[in-house]
């Protein structure tokens, strides 16, 4: 079956303004039942006009979640779940001063406002060097430093401080299936691609689930729809342009780095210089001296 790559904003969108799509997908990392969950604004960041290129607006996509979630062991938490994606290693700062801005919300909790716990699932489009795979849980854990034995019980004040995280480095997924985490991810994998640039694939895998159907069939539809085609065409080629634009300021950095250390090595030579000029001066100073000093024992 032929679907649409949901590494692309405007894909992964679509797949994501689908209540259904949205409440499996979340409720798959957590290992919890999503029972309630309200979309909060998108929000977006425009990139416009590099100087090298065409004008152009790149959308970076950001969701908000608020969720009411059954966890196994049957509690009910309400929490904010944030799904990011990123293609460049470059976008850790702006994750940072996403969670900041995450950490200043309330909401209201039995009658009062509170901060939310908070979970974020990380969608990367690079690897990480020294993690092999393909999806992560970042958890915490409560431990007495005294005896050394874990806390199962929970506190409000220090979850609202910290925060579970999910990562997903698409480049690492390797088309295994057989839980259902495996199964989500494998519409994620980089590989039979029936185009040379990677927007639409063939999906090789059998289908199982009713939500994991309406998956497919969304990235289906949304893959044989030709106006996504040149919303994910666009989106490619601003990525291209933003791309370029990296490369060449880091090509200027590189090039300002090696004029420095052009100067620091010209400014070592002089200073070598200069002090092997203080040393001969300071030989024939000693040398005048000891004539000098001769001279008077002779008189």
């Amino acid at each position: 079956m032929i679907i649409a790559n949901p590494i692309y904003d405007v894909v992964f969108k679509r797949l994501m303004e689908n209540e259904r799509v949205a409440k499996y997908f979340i409720g798959t990392f957590l290992n919890a039942k999503v029972e309630v969950l309200e979309v909060r604004p998108q929000e977006f960041t425009y990139i416009k006009e590099d100087e090298s290129a065409r004008a152009f607006d790149l959308t970076v996509f950001r969701l908000d979640f608020i969720a009411v979630v059954r966890m196994e062991n049957g509690e009910t938490q309400k929490i904010l779940i944030e799904i990011q994606k990123a293609s460049k290693e470059v976008d850790l700062m702006r994750f940072r001063n996403y969670l900041d801005e995450q950490y200043k919300k309330e909401d209201e909790i039995d009658g009062r406002k509170e901060a939310l716990p908070i979970k974020t699932i990380y969608i990367l489009g690079f690897k990480l060097p020294t993690i092999e795979s393909p999806c992560l849980h970042i958890e915490r854990r409560y431990l007495d430093m005294i005896t050394n034995e874990p806390i199962e019980k929970r506190s409000r004040f220090i979850e609202g401080l910290t925060h579970d995280s999910y990562v997903v480095q698409v480049e690492r997924i390797g088309g295994k299936h057989q839980s259902h985490l495996e199964q989500l991810l494998t519409v994620f994998e980089q590989a039979h691609f029936v185009d040379e640039y990677g927007i639409i694939k063939d999906y090789p895998y059998d289908l199982t689930g009713d939500d994991f159907k309406l998956i497919v069939d969304i990235l289906h539809h949304t893959g044989t729809d030709p106006e996504t085609r040149k919303e994910i065409e666009t989106e490619q080629e601003a990525w291209r342009s933003v791309n370029a634009m990296f490369q060449k300021r880091e090509r200027e950095l590189l090039d300002e780095l090696e004029e420095k250390d052009h100067q620091l090595e010209e400014k070592d030579h002089q200073l070598e210089q200069q002090e092997e000029a203080l040393e001969r001066q300071r030989r024939e100073i000693e040398e005048l001296k000891r004539k000098l000093s001769g001279n008077d024992s002779g008189d």
